[in-house]
């Protein structure tokens, strides 16, 4: 007797791997909304307070005696460091516009450029011989010292720090690019010197007291007395094109021959270092982070809640979705359980007469009980399983005196067409099966035995 193979349940294979699924997707999601995005208008911006804004480092810097001179726009940053010796601190590298990278490259001897993770475009826009050569999930706090000696002086104090999230490889000749921090801050001399960094965490409020962090900042951005900080509350517009110039450039400090218009009108913007945001157009036309004026503004339902909100909001949403799937009907054929208490035969049959006349299967319950009484008609009369159907007829007949037509239609007959039919047959099969027992003895081989008579003593 071979026993049947139950069918594999998919959803012992499938349930672990949505957990698998689930989690990872909750760990990527909780990931990505804790990184800082330097879209953002408040990112290391030295007058916000979040944990993502840079007040704390403008604090820091303010105590040692650094004037931090914060300008909104490109154009007008890149003019304040003429004024003198400098450093041009730009947290959001990524927010500037391609017809104004390049001008990084032109800042007048002495100053500074420090760019914080710089995307591969402007690294190449800006002419900085440098690329990315790889990127970990979160940024490690390494030595400045590791893989060599680190030639910043300003940074030698800083034991640890958490530079090391992107990391960068020289492009250029060998030696014209010094490493620190695991190769997570690259330092390029020349009369201005540019330094890279990459990774935020230094110079942000929540981290800013982790580790080195505060004192790597400092010193990074202390070697003058003044820090020009370009603080843009988005992407920056382009450059504004006066007359028949194709593209607004910054002008050569060098070049005696220019002087610098007092009116205010040279395309450069006013020179208080405050109008001319990333906001402003020429011609007056607003634009804000959706686009044009005229667009459609951003759904304000977004920034009514803090970040963690929403993650909170999908990982209660992939809660409510597994306990639904875990209390959900299993798939799968019936699994036979006992039952907890004895049931009366009557109640049974009477349960499942009930379920075939709701359902209407006259056919079906008709079926069951043709299969019921063969089934006792075989066991009396000694009927091997594989008498054909005109052979249990005519026994079932010579037992009880009736046609063997009428026993075949009886018991093989059509389905019945009403209630009422099957009522009927359901009568006549009890009288069938009910009839008196017929003897022990096996039927003669000569033949189908005859019904006995009231007289009959044999």
């Amino acid at each position: 007797m071979t026993v049947p193979r139950r069918p594999r349940r998919r959803h012992r294979m499938l349930i672990p791997l949505l957990l698998g699924v689930s989690l990872l997707a909750t760990t990527l999601i909780t990931h990505a909304i804790d990184q800082p995005d330097q879209a953002d208008k408040d990112f290391l911006s030295p007058v916000a307070t979040g944990d993502d804004g840079g007040s704390r480092l403008a604090a820091s810097l303010a105590g040692r005696g650094i004037v931090v001179q914060r300008e909104t726009d490109t154009i007008q940053a890149l003019r304040a460091t003429r004024s003198g010796p400098s450093t041009l601190f730009v947290p959001a590298p990524e927010l500037l516009h391609p017809d104004t990278v390049h001008d990084l490259g032109r800042l007048p001897v002495g100053t500074r450029l420090v760019l914080v993770d710089p995307p591969r475009r402007v690294l190449a826009a800006a002419g900085l011989p440098l690329r990315p050569a790889g990127r970990r999930w979160a940024a490690e706090a390494v030595d400045p010292h590791a893989p060599g000696r680190c030639v910043l002086s300003e940074v030698g104090a800083a034991a640890t720090a958490a530079v090391a999230k992107q990391r960068y490889a020289p492009t250029g000749a060998p030696g014209s690019v010094d490493l620190c921090f695991s190769a997570g801050l690259a330092r390029l001399p020349g009369p201005a010197e540019s330094v890279v960094v990459g990774a935020s965490d230094p110079f942000r409020n929540s981290r800013i007291d982790e580790w080195d962090n505060r004192s790597f900042a400092t010193g990074l951005l202390a070697i003058s007395g003044r820090v020009v900080w370009l603080d843009l509350d988005g992407p920056a517009p382009p450059p504004p094109r006066p007359g028949p110039v194709p593209t607004t450039r910054l002008p050569d400090p060098e070049d005696q021959s220019y002087d610098e218009p007092d009116d205010g009108q040279d395309g450069l913007g006013s020179g208080d270092g405050r109008s001319g945001g990333p906001g402003d157009r020429p011609g007056g036309e607003a634009s804000g982070p959706g686009g044009p004026a005229g667009a459609e503004a951003p759904n304000p339902l977004w920034s009514a809640f803090p970040p963690w909100f929403w993650a909170l909001l999908v990982q209660l949403a992939l809660a409510a979705l597994l306990i639904a799937a875990g209390r959900a009907r299993r798939l799968g054929p019936p699994t036979p359980e006992p039952l907890p208490v004895a049931v009366p035969a009557a109640e049974t049959v009477l349960g499942r007469a009930r379920l075939y006349q709701r359902a209407r299967a006259l056919e079906d319950a008709a079926q069951t009980l043709r299969a019921a009484a063969r089934s006792r008609l075989a066991r009396r009369l000694h009927l091997p399983t594989d008498t054909p159907q005109r052979g249990v007829a005519a026994a079932v007949a010579a037992r009880t005196g009736d046609r063997p037509d009428t026993v075949h239609e009886l018991l093989y007959g059509d389905a019945p067409a009403t209630d009422q039919d099957l009522l009927e047959l359901a009568s006549e099969l009890h009288r069938t099966t009910s009839g008196p027992p017929p003897a022990n003895t096996p039927p003669p081989a000569g033949g189908i035995p005859q019904p006995r008579t009231e007289g009959d003593t044999r």
